[in-house]
Parts: C-alpha cells; structure tokens; sequence
C-alpha cells in the first residue's frame, strides 16, 4: 500500500472531567514562549538562488512540507515536482548536475534515507556529483510513526563515501547552512527543521562553518556533545542544572560527516567530567558512536561516557511532547539522567 505523506492529527484521550485535546502530528518543536523563524532553509534558499542561476529545487511532491514552496514561489521556472517517486527525483537531480546545475532536492528522511537510497548512491554519491539532499521530519520529530521517523538516517548515510552530513539545530544555523552547502563541492545530506523554527544561537554570537563544532558554553562537571535539535535541550538542560550548583558545558557538533576530532579530543580531554552525547536519532551508528570511535582510537578515555539517543527499536506514534519524554530526549529527562549520572 502506497504510503499517505500528509500528516493527520491525533485525538488524546479527554482527561476527566474536561475536554479532549487534538495535538497535530505536524507539531512544531517551539516551545509555546520560544522565538522562532518561519521557513529559514525556504527562504535562505530563495535569497541565495537570485544571484546562482544553476541552483534549482526539487521534490517529490512535498514542496509545501519541507519549506521549498518559498523557492518554487520566488523561482517558478527552476522549480522541479517530480511527484511521488523518490528514485527517480534522485535519479533526475544527478542528470541536472552533470549539466552544470546545482539541485537543492527535497524530501522527508526516510524517503531518502530509505526508500532513494541506492540511487543516492550510485547516481550521485559514486560520482561525486554536487547535489544538496535536504530532508525534513529527521529522528523523532514527528508523531506518525515508523513510517515517517527516520530515526536511523544519519548511520545510513555516514557509511557512505563522498557524502557530508550536516544536521542543524534551528533556524539561524539553517539559514547560514543552507548557503555554506551551496558553496561546498558535492553532495550533502542535511537534516532540516521545517515550519516556525526556533532561534536560539544568534544568542551565542554562532556562526556555522561546515566541518565545526563549537563550543558553546564550558562546564566543570559535565560536558554534552549534541547536534541537532539536542543542542537546544542541552542548552535549556545546562540552564537548569546550573541552579542547583551543577555545572554543565555544551559542544555543538552540526557536522555529522567529517567531524571536527581535533575539538572533541579537546573537549574530551579534561580529567575528571562527564561526557555525554546527545542525539535525536537512535543509538545505534549515529554522533554517540561516531564520537567514541574518535576517542577510542586516540586513546582519549574521559572519565565516564554516555549517549543520550533514542533506542533501537521502532518507535510509537502519538504526540511530540509525550514520544519525546517517553524515549528520554526531552529536556527534563536530559537533565534527569545528567543529575542521575553525577550522583
């Protein structure tokens, strides 16, 4: 059976004695107070593509659900919906490439990850080609299910060679991503937040540079390695550990594929703190395990290691708020485990 890709909402169970509340599976990850950016990688996109004439968009019919519909709107004549058919829009963006064109191709993560995978490999990857792969819905970031949780993207493609790998942590590092893959030779992958993103690096004067972790803030007895939109749990976690006298630094690491190891081992090399990665994507192949390979085979050993990620498992549906405390990456089951882990 063809897969639906419009996401539906669900309906909870009215607590007693009130109403029922409907939580959308398209849910936002802003908090109800958090600043957020409408539709940054559309939009950078757009801004970019009006002095780059070879840039060019494409889809497979979700142009409206990962934010390319700003570009298709800006640019219409270098606008491409291939429909639902994943392969073949892998297919048609390595023959763009070849012509000179630089495609931005968009899809959810599984799709990509799963369904487009081959093509990915031998049309675009092989040959090195420069075509910039952004998929939304990556890890937990939607309530659909299996079926749209593309909890294992990042071990699929960190195997596979040519390709970098970039998973950003909000709208600000969106933007500047965006213009920093189109000025990076060949093909990337790069995870997306779509819809109102939340800001929250402008407030730490960040500028992404592919290749880079940064440092946010430091910390005496804990340090936690995150990408994503971890990074923005970790930083709320490190706030709020902090009040009791726990002090926690944050290292974020947008690019998946090729790690900066020469920060980690830094960061990693402090006698006597914790270090935790955090992820949003299962244990299993991702940062956590990319992290501790780079350690090992330096011979770095921090004082204790631990990954904060989502378990190997296929995971349940159901609204945002509650998957994510359920699998232990929502901010105060962050700081639940850091506290347990200190003692």
């Amino acid at each position: 059976m063809r897969r639906s890709k419009y996401e539906r909402p669900v309906r909870e169970p009215a607590p007693e004695g009130g109403r029922a509340k409907t939580s959308a599976m398209i849910a936002s990850i802003a908090g109800p107070d958090q600043r957020t950016k409408p539709a940054p990688f559309g939009e950078a996109l757009a801004t970019l593509a009006q002095s780059r004439p070879q840039i060019v968009g494409m889809t497979a019919d979700l142009s409206k659900y990962t934010d390319l519909h700003v570009f298709a709107k800006a640019h219409p004549d270098r606008f491409y919906q291939m429909g639902m058919a994943e392969q073949l829009l892998m297919g048609a963006a390595a023959g763009m490439a070849r012509e000179g064109f630089q495609p931005f191709v968009t899809t959810y993560a599984v799709f990509a990850s799963r369904r487009a995978y081959d093509f990915i490999c031998m049309a675009i990857a092989e040959e090195n080609l420069d075509v910039k792969i952004v998929c939304a819905l990556p890890g937990l970031t939607t309530g659909y299910g299996p079926s749209h949780q593309a909890t294992e993207d990042l071990a699929i493609f960190r195997g596979l060679p040519n390709m970098t790998i970039i998973d950003p942590c909000d709208a600000h590092e969106i933007e500047q991503a965006t213009v920093a893959i189109a000025d990076h030779p060949g093909p990337v992958y790069m995870r997306l937040l779509r819809g109102h993103v939340p800001l929250v690096l402008d407030e730490y004067g960040y500028r992404f540079e592919l290749g880079k972790a940064k440092v946010l803030r430091d910390g005496r007895d804990c340090m936690i390695v995150s990408t994503g939109l971890m990074t923005m749990g970790a930083l709320e976690a490190a706030t709020l550990l902090a009040r009791d006298g726990v002090d926690v630094g944050v290292t974020h690491v947008p690019t998946i594929k090729p790690l900066d190891e020469a920060t980690l081992l830094e960061v990693a090399g402090r006698t006597g703190r914790l270090m935790v990665v955090a992820e949003n994507h299962t244990i299993v192949g991702g940062l956590g395990e990319a992290v501790a390979g780079v350690l090992l085979r330096a011979g770095v050993i921090p004082a204790a290691f631990k990954q904060i990620a989502l378990p190997d498992a296929f995971l349940d549906a159901g609204a945002l708020p509650t998957l994510h405390d359920r699998y232990g990456i929502s901010t105060p089951k962050v700081v639940e485990r850091v506290r347990g882990w200190l003692g």
